[in-house]
This record gives structure tokens, C-alpha cells and sequence, in this order.
């Protein structure tokens, strides 16, 4: 897992290159590994209409989502900061990673400010089988 790390640091900080944040001023990176091995990356997208825009955590995802994928077991946060994903991203993040799936944050140097499982950074998380 050390060389997948070093890899999801690696494609986050290069997302993060990427984002649009004109008016936070806080571009956000991210990368999500999946349990195939691939990695996916993000970056925020902001929009004049605060709202509609996206955190690069939730890119990411969907990205992998996008493509096929439906299991994840970790997800690298890289901002100027080592800032935490909020909770939407938390919660997003939860559909698609088991408990023990990694949370790491990291600086744009690549600086790893904290690390936390999946069941750490969301307790008792609301999940498919609420609906049921």
C-alpha cells in the first residue's frame, strides 16, 4: 500500500494543478484507489453559482463510478493546508468504501497531515441498508 500512497499523493497534487477556484482561492486535489488496482483522480470545479460547483473529492468518485467502478479503498485529499473533505464528500465517499478504507490528507509537498479510516472520519454512517 506504501507505493500505491506515494502514487494517490502523486495524481492528487497533479489534479489539484488543475482545479478552478477563482473565488475560494483553494484549489483542492484529489485521488481515489480502487480495488482494481486503478487510480482516479479530481480536482474542484467552483461556479459563479456557488453551489453548482464540485469538490475534487466527489470528482474523483465519480469518475471511478463512472467507469465501472463500485468498491474503493482509499482516497488521498492534497490541499495547500492538509484540509479534511467536507461532509458530503465524507458521505459520498462511504457508498462505494468499507470501513477500513483509508482517508489520507496531505499538503501540496506532499506532506501526510492525518490518516483515517473510513469508520474514523464518518461515524455510524447512513448507508443502502437504512433504505431497506
Amino acid at each position: 500500500m506504501k507505493r500505491d500512497l506515494v502514487e494517490l499523493v502523486d495524481a492528487a497534487r497533479v489534479a489539484r494543478a488543475n482545479a478552478y477556484a477563482p473565488y475560494s482561492h483553494y484549489a483542492v486535489g484529489a485521488a481515489v484507489l480502487a480495488k482494481s488496482g486503478k487510480i482516479y483522480a479530481g480536482c474542484n470545479v467552483e461556479n459563479a453559482a456557488y453551489p453548482t460547483g464540485l469538490c475534487a473529492e466527489r470528482v474523483a468518485i465519480f469518475k471511478a463510478v463512472s467507469e465501472g467502478e463500485r468498491e474503493l479503498v482509499a482516497l488521498v485529499v492534497v490541499t495547500s493546508n492538509g484540509g479534511s473533505p467536507c461532509g458530503s464528500c465524507r458521505q459520498v465517499f462511504s457508498e462505494f468504501a468499507d470501513d477500513d478504507a483509508m482517508v489520507l490528507l496531505a499538503t501540496v509537498r506532499g506532506n501526510r497531515r492525518k490518516r483515517f479510516t473510513m469508520r474514523q472520519i464518518l461515524p455510524d454512517r447512513f448507508g443502502p441498508e437504512h433504505l431497506k
